[in-house]
């Protein structure tokens, strides 16, 4: 049988190319019978989902109106009408995931979350729906950063979300700049306008979705690809029958188009894995 990350490994790169093939690996076949999740689920009769409200396109809380939007939110919702049962959100970060999955604050993590060390360590993962690039972010008015090896030069900072797949490889790649991991309820687009760092990395998904709503974002691309990231569904590990059916509903969108129609809605066709 082929294996769903078969024909992605190739397009990787570096790091994430040995990540993505150390959880195909690792995966495990489906498991027969309920488990113990899907039994807590139907027995409260609601599935919780953690999201990071932060993740503009993906799932995102407007700051205003508390609504949320974003492709993930969307094909959550269709998770729960399958499951049927009511769908309650927990926020969630990148640094809190693993911790909140662990304590059972919620049953499944849905906002594209990067398949990378250690969470590959600490995480179940369902086969990866989206796979995003890195981009840099800066003013347009910026006189410091205005092409990709303007980052890595003595005396620019650069920040990252505390905890993302970025940071690790941030700190790897890049030898002169001071890489400035930013916690919530801080942001990077604050630091940034702030003047307390010269640019943020963030994923392509972040950036384009950015770039559509603010006229001051400049959009900074790698001139090769840096970091091709897949993102997927995580669960608490020791469930095997609910790994096998948040995978199976992946497989299911895949196949019927939900989530080609979402990643179209929200402007991220590109990076869906059919």
């Amino acid at each position: 049988m082929r294996h769903p990350l078969q024909g992605l490994v190739p397009r990787l790169h570096g790091s994430a190319a040995a990540l993505a093939l150390a959880w195909a690996l690792a995966a495990t076949p489906p498991a027969v019978g309920a488990g113990p999740v899907a039994e807590r689920v139907k027995a409260r009769g609601t599935v919780h989902v953690c999201i990071w409200p932060s993740y503009r396109g993906v799932t995102y809380r407007d700051p205003r109106t508390h609504a949320l939007s974003g492709m993930d939110i969307e094909l959550s919702r269709h998770f729960a009408r399958e499951l049927g049962v009511r769908l309650q959100y927990v926020d969630s970060s990148m640094d809190a995931i693993v911790a909140d999955l662990m304590d059972e604050r919620c049953d499944v993590a849905m906002f594209a979350l990067g398949m990378m060390l250690p969470r590959l360590q600490q995480l179940q993962f369902s086969q990866p729906y989206l796979q995003s690039g890195v981009f840099a972010i800066t003013t347009r008015r910026s006189s410091v950063i205005r092409q990709w090896s303007d980052l890595d030069r003595p005396g620019v900072a650069v920040a990252v979300q505390s905890g993302a797949a970025i940071q690790l490889q941030a700190e790897r790649h890049f030898r002169h700049a001071r890489i400035v991991p930013v916690r919530p309820p801080d942001s990077r687009e604050r630091e940034l306008l702030a003047g307390r760092v010269d640019a943020f990395m963030t994923t392509s998904v972040y950036a384009q979705q950015l770039a559509q709503k603010a006229d001051w974002v400049q959009l900074i691309a790698p001139p090769e690809p840096f970091l091709g990231i897949p993102a997927a569904y995580a669960v608490r590990p020791g469930d095997e029958a609910w790994l096998a059916t948040v995978d199976d509903f992946v497989a299911r969108i895949k196949r019927d188009g939900r989530l080609r129609e979402a990643t179209r809605r929200h402007g991220l066709d590109a990076m869906a894995l059919h």
